[in-house]
């Protein structure tokens, strides 16, 4: 009898599970677009805590550095000012670079722009004249031609009047929706600050928490592999930023140094953006190149010609010598995996998806590497495992 009821109350409680999931699953779906608006609004108004939190992960290396090495010239004495001194440089280097990124991009960007815009029906212009040039023994195409340069020029030199050049006059002298988005970013940025200093502080405190909590929570084989995963993640994360970090860092700097003594402008502005989008992986040095190119093609299109062959070395060069010096294969991934990580997660996150692409897929792959061995272990199909490391023994199956 005792068996018997075991028996129903188990199938009842499996009954009445199913019926709540399916209840919770129909509420969602039917109030999908709320639950995203609510969540979407906990995210806006987490955005500091964001920000911070992403400092915080970014400096954590530099100050964990400054503070070694302040503790050994002080020979461990002052603990505590070692401490706020490593924060407080780590935190001013960051505000430093912003700040000189800033100053460097921001009037370059505005220059150029307006450039374009007073620059852009004289070049259309010249362009028309040379293609006239061409078609001169052709008079039946040079009359087509004729009509149909008169509207482009037209349609150009009227927009950039009446449309394009109000539209950055306006930009440029901001309104009051500005000023309030402006103002809301400043504020997001120091709490960010101050956040970042409150985590750089806590660090090591925050870690011991998450410790304590995770072996709460789960046995302790299972809290073991959650760790080790998490310090792996860790290495992979941060490995991968601060090499890619220094490989965009050295790339701009070649790249500023290599337009200026080829005597081209904007050379800091054409730096700087190469340096960062350098950052995305493998689309990267497209991204910048393309808005370099036009910015160079209306000062001289020989420079443009010159600026598209220096930035295809240079990125050889990146590619086959900087890049695996400094970063070298940490990740483990093949460039199959590498290039799907990308277009998924830069299709899902856009920007933001292509920068952590490669590190977050590596995770999961490692993730997914360990259930499998797992798997084939528990199943006694190890010489599986041992078959496919003689036959490929550079990928990594432990």
């Amino acid at each position: 009898m005792d068996n018997e009821n075991k028996k129903y109350r188990k199938a009842a409680i499996t009954g009445a599970a199913v019926i709540a999931f399916g209840t919770l699953s129909f509420f969602i779906l039917y109030r999908l677009d709320g639950i995203m608006k609510f969540f979407s609004g906990i995210l806006r108004q987490l955005t500091p805590f964001i920000y911070g939190a992403v400092l915080a992960y970014i400096l954590s290396p530099i100050c964990g550095k400054i503070e070694a090495f302040l503790r050994r010239k002080t020979k461990g004495k002052g603990s505590s000012l070692c401490k706020a001194l490593s924060i407080l440089i780590s935190v001013l280097i960051a505000v430093l670079v912003v700040a000189l990124v800033i100053v460097i991009i921001v009037p370059q960007t505005l220059h150029s722009i307006v450039a374009l815009v007073n620059a852009l029906p004289g070049e259309i212009s010249n362009a028309i004249t040379a293609i006239d040039g061409l078609l001169e023994d052709n008079a039946e195409l040079r009359e087509w031609w004729g009509s149909i340069s008169s509207q482009i020029y037209n349609y150009v030199n009227n927009w950039t009047k009446t449309d394009l050049m109000p539209m950055v006059t306006a930009i440029l002298g901001g309104t009051l929706g500005y000023i309030s988005t402006f103002l809301n970013v400043i504020k997001d940025v120091l709490l960010a600050l101050v956040i970042t200093i409150y985590l750089l502080a806590s660090r090591q405190q925050f870690a011991m928490q998450a410790r304590i909590v995770l072996y709460s929570l789960l046995p302790d084989r299972w809290a073991q592999k959650t760790e080790a995963e998490v310090h792996y993640a860790d290495r992979m994360f941060n490995g991968f930023f601060m090499g890619k970090l220094l490989d965009s860092v050295i790339v701009g700097i070649i790249c500023f140094a290599g337009c200026f003594f080829m005597g081209f402008g904007s050379a800091s502005l054409i730096g700087v953006i190469v340096g960062i989008t350098n950052i995305i992986p493998f689309f990267g040095p497209f991204i910048g190149a393309i808005p370099s190119a036009l910015i160079l093609l209306l000062e001289d299109p020989m420079h443009c010609i010159l600026f598209l062959i220096f930035i295809l070395i240079l990125q050889q060069i990146d590619g086959n010598v900087i890049g695996p010096r400094i970063l070298g294969n940490t990740t483990g991934l093949s460039g199959f995996w590498v290039t799907f990580a990308i277009i998924l997660f830069g299709g899902l996150w856009g920007i933001p998806g292509m920068l952590i692409s490669i590190p977050l897929f590596a995770v999961i792959y490692d993730v997914v590497r360990q259930i499998i061995v797992w798997g084939l272990e528990k199943r006694g199909h190890s010489a599986l495992l041992t078959q496919y490391k003689n036959q490929y023994p550079g990928e990594k199956t432990e």
